[in-house]
């Protein structure tokens, strides 16, 4: 039978709410960090209701996101509804959309077989190190190239570097991020940086992108909560819930500062270092 705690819940909402937007990968970190502790954690970690209790936090995630994000989310959608299609923010939703199908559509796809790898430590750890060297090789990339901003208004910088074309492939490269270790957000910024975009603004084009795929992800699989799959459990999942989102706000919050000046390298560095220890400890 699947138990989880509110210590474990705590601890599982911690990791969901502040790995989420950081480009290390939350998933990754949600099957590693309980395997790394091991006991009653690591084998809650190994049971399939864990993912239901991984997509819950999810959608936390994706509601502070939301709330962090909303003057932006309220000028889009303002835009669509009043079908201004000449306006930046119509023409951001449009790219959204775009950037969303291909994940949406692999994920639904592929999901018995992404399910399936989601709680293996040795393919966690292999995509962890991958991931620190797609963000190394941004970087390494860009390092001499001088990002062109447009003033303050984000929406017409991402209008202009990101067609919709490249929207449909960093769609793409979001869909690796269904294996556990690929950051959805680091690549999305990845990419972002080598269109030409400044690291802020690449990480403002991911934090709004990671919104709808997140909740798409998560209300796909939200039926499976209210089917009794993780019964007995509703109230630590309740608390790792709050936890998460609570966590995320301080994440976002905090990772909007960083892109301002620092660059992806001491994430990289993390990713490759704790990637290639968790491939020692678990191959």
């Amino acid at each position: 039978m699947f138990h989880i705690s509110i210590l474990q819940a705590i601890a599982t909402g911690l990791i969901q709410g502040v790995t989420e937007l950081f480009p290390v990968s939350s998933l990754g970190h949600s099957v590693l960090i309980p395997a790394w502790i091991g006991g009653s954690y690591g084998h809650m970690a190994t049971q399939s209701q864990y993912l239901l209790v991984a997509v819950a936090l999810h959608l936390a995630s994706a509601i502070a996101l939301f709330i962090v994000f909303a003057p932006r989310w309220i000028a889009i959608l303002r835009s669509v509804l009043t079908w201004r299609r000449n306006e930046s923010g119509f023409k951001v939703f449009m790219l959204l959309v775009l950037g969303s199908i291909p994940v949406a559509l692999i994920g639904k796809i592929f999901s018995k077989f992404f399910e399936n790898n989601f709680s293996k430590p040795l393919s966690a750890g292999i995509f962890l190190a991958l991931n620190g060297l797609i963000l190394v090789g941004a970087e390494r990339l860009t390092r001499l190239r001088t990002p062109r901003n447009y003033g303050s208004d984000e929406n017409s910088t991402i209008v202009e570097r990101v067609s919709p074309g490249q929207a449909l492939v960093i769609g793409v490269g979001q869909s690796a991020a269904l294996f556990a270790g690929i950051s959805r957000f680091g690549v999305t910024v990845s990419f972002g940086m080598l269109r030409g975009l400044s690291r802020s603004v690449a990480a403002d084009f991911a934090f709004l992108l990671s919104f709808p795929v997140i909740l798409g992800a998560s209300l796909f699989k939200l039926p499976k909560l209210s089917h009794g799959a993780l019964s007995g459990n509703y109230s630590a999942v309740a608390v790792g819930v709050v936890v998460a989102f609570v966590a995320t706000l301080v994440s976002v919050t905090v990772l909007v500062k960083w892109f301002k000046t620092r660059t992806l390298y001491p994430f990289a560095v993390y990713c490759l270092v704790f990637g290639l220890a968790s491939i020692l400890k678990f191959a």
